[in-house]
This record gives structure tokens, C-alpha cells and sequence, in this order.
């Protein structure tokens, strides 16, 4: 088959623009997901996520662009592992292009050294027909919830903030917007390790390594990338201890649109409705700061079954299921 995957970097305007269109294809599968723009891929490629940019690329059979495809991967922890992804125009679909794309990046994988590969695909028969027949077992579903700020009841933050914060009495807020202080970075990075008590259900996947390094890098990337940072930490007051925090990023070239990152809880300080209360405190703060919100998107694991209770108290509600499969090279 005459089909080749050229890849693009930051500086390629005409490459990004054929990406850009290739993505706005795949919206007929998922109509509310939120369009790519060439100012959001463009940041993607010059800034990284977590020190890793991945690598894009435009799916070209002869003369003609039939998708685009992704290689994700780590370079600080499961070094073993890459996460791939192609799609295909849906016009062309059903002639090959997609296993051909899937073995191009499986090579591309190999060459670096990855054994472990990983994919996913919205939840439908031919994603599960296409991996069953390609040797990859599907391992987990991930759960993509919306927040629309504007259909929400009247005063839902405030009354949850209260229900919360008379459990939390040995606790105390505080938020920072932007980077972190220098100084609270170790920290930081071991408050936040507390994400991998997250399931991931049948996944081959590593902990994740968190260091006062990789916390600033996090968060420098955001920032360079356009996005405005906000994050709010809860105290311990007897130890001073951080027992759980919070992340939503606004998008600057949208600011209607905003993700809510990681929220995670120290694991000896659970049962005190933490979760709830970072998380509300979170949309009270961003009412004020960042009014012309409309959407915040946040994913969780279908059996994380605490966070989606809190998310759904909070009015998230479903917009698709994502299948996650893994195979060996």
C-alpha cells in the first residue's frame, strides 16, 4: 500500500493545517469534543506535555491526506511504553489505511525501544472489531465529563462548599495561581504522587515518579503553552502537612473552555470529603477570576467510582467513553 506518515514539528504551518483538518474529520465520531486549532497543536508541539512533545503525523496515501496519527510516550517513567493513534478520514475508512498507519507507528515504537504499546478509540463496535482483530485486549475505559457553569443550579458551589468544610475542620485552603513558589515544590511533589492511587484497572502502567523537577516543568509548560494555572491546596493544620490539591487550566485562545487536571488526596488524610471540598472551592475561585467560563472537561477511569461520585454532585455529566487496549510489539 502507497501510504506514508509525514511528520510535523512546530514550525511546519502548512503540515499543521493539513493536521488540523484531518482532526476535524474525527469530530463526526465524537461531535462534542472540543475542535483542535492550529495555535493548540502548534503548543502541543513547541512545549510538550511533561517533558515529552510526542510526535504528529499526517497520513498521506498517494497524493491524497486520509488521516493523521500520534506516537505519545515518557520520558521519565514506563519507558517501555508507547501510546499510539491514528485517524482516518471517514470517507476513506475500511481500506486498509488504519492498519497500515497502526503498523507504521509500531515500528516507529520499536525503534525507540518501547514493548509495551497502547491505544484507544471511542466506545463502538468497530473500535472493539478493529482491536480484537489487531491483538490488542482492551484494558480500561476512561469517562469524558462535561461541566456546563452556565446550567448548573443556582448557588450548587456554595452549598457544597459548606456541606464539605464542616467535615474539614482540621483543614485549611489556599490557592495559587501560576507557578508555584520554589519553595513548595517538594512538597508539592509529594502530595501529588497521590494520583497513583487512581485505578487503572487492567493497565500496564507504572506509578509515575513526581519531583520538585518535574512539578515546575509541569506547570512551566502549561504557562508557555497558553494557559492560565490554577491550583488549590488543602493543609493539614496540626502538620502543616499539603493532604490534597487540585488543577483546572483556562485556555487563552478560548477562555470560555477550561481542564480540570488532577485532583488527588493524600492517602492518610482520606475520609474528611477533601475531594469535595478543593473541588468546589475551585469553581468559587474561578467565578470570580475567570466569569466568562463556560465548560470545564475532566476524565476519570469508569470504576473510580469516588470521583465520579463527586463529579456528578457537582453537575459533570457524560459526554463519551473512551476504550484503552494494550498489546505487546
Amino acid at each position: 500500500m502507497d501510504l506514508q506518515l509525514i511528520e510535523l514539528g512546530p514550525d511546519d504551518r502548512e503540515l499543521i493545517g493539513r493536521y488540523v483538518a484531518g482532526d476535524a474529520a474525527g469530530l463526526v465520531d465524537a461531535p462534542w469534543r472540543h475542535a483542535l486549532t492550529p495555535y493548540r497543536l502548534e503548543m502541543q508541539l513547541r512545549h510538550a506535555w511533561d517533558g515529552a512533545p510526542g510526535r504528529r503525523f499526517v497520513v498521506v496515501a498517494g497524493r491524497n491526506d486520509v488521516g493523521i496519527a500520534s506516537l505519545d510516550y515518557s520520558v521519565l517513567d514506563n519507558l517501555d511504553l508507547a501510546w499510539l493513534g491514528a485517524l482516518i478520514h471517514p470517507d476513506v475508512r475500511r481500506r486498509g489505511y488504519g492498519t497500515a498507519a497502526y503498523e507504521e507507528l509500531a515500528a516507529l515504537a520499536g525503534d525507540m525501544g518501547r514493548t509495551m504499546l497502547g491505544t484507544d478509540g471511542w466506545d463502538h463496535e468497530r473500535t472493539r472489531g478493529f482491536a480484537a482483530a489487531r491483538g490488542w485486549a482492551q484494558k480500561s475505559v476512561a469517562v469524558n465529563r462535561r461541566q456546563h457553569l452556565c446550567e448548573l443550579e443556582p448557588g450548587l458551589a456554595e452549598r457544597l462548599y459548606e456541606e464539605s468544610v464542616a467535615h474539614a475542620g482540621d483543614y485549611e485552603l489556599e490557592r495559587i495561581e501560576g507557578g508555584c513558589p520554589a519553595g513548595l515544590l517538594e512538597e508539592l511533589a509529594v502530595a501529588t504522587a497521590a494520583i497513583n492511587d487512581a485505578p487503572l484497572d487492567d493497565l500496564d502502567i507504572e506509578d509515575e515518579v513526581f519531583t520538585a523537577d518535574r512539578v515546575a516543568a509541569y506547570e512551566n509548560t502549561e504557562l508557555a503553552s497558553g494557559h492560565r494555572f490554577y491550583r488549590v491546596i488543602v493543609r493539614h493544620r496540626a502538620s502543616g502537612d499539603i493532604a490534597g490539591l487540585t488543577v483546572v487550566t483556562v485556555d487563552s485562545e478560548n477562555p470560555a473552555r477550561g481542564q480540570q487536571e488532577d485532583t488527588s488526596v493524600v492517602r492518610a488524610h482520606r475520609g474528611h470529603r477533601l475531594g469535595l471540598l478543593l473541588k468546589v472551592d475551585m469553581m468559587r475561585w474561578l467565578a470570580e477570576a475567570e466569569p466568562q467560563l463556560e465548560t470545564l472537561d475532566t476524565w476519570n477511569a469508569e470504576s473510580n467510582g469516588h470521583m465520579i461520585g463527586v463529579n456528578e454532585r457537582l453537575g459533570y455529566r457524560v459526554m463519551g467513553r473512551e476504550l484503552q487496549f494494550q498489546r505487546r510489539a
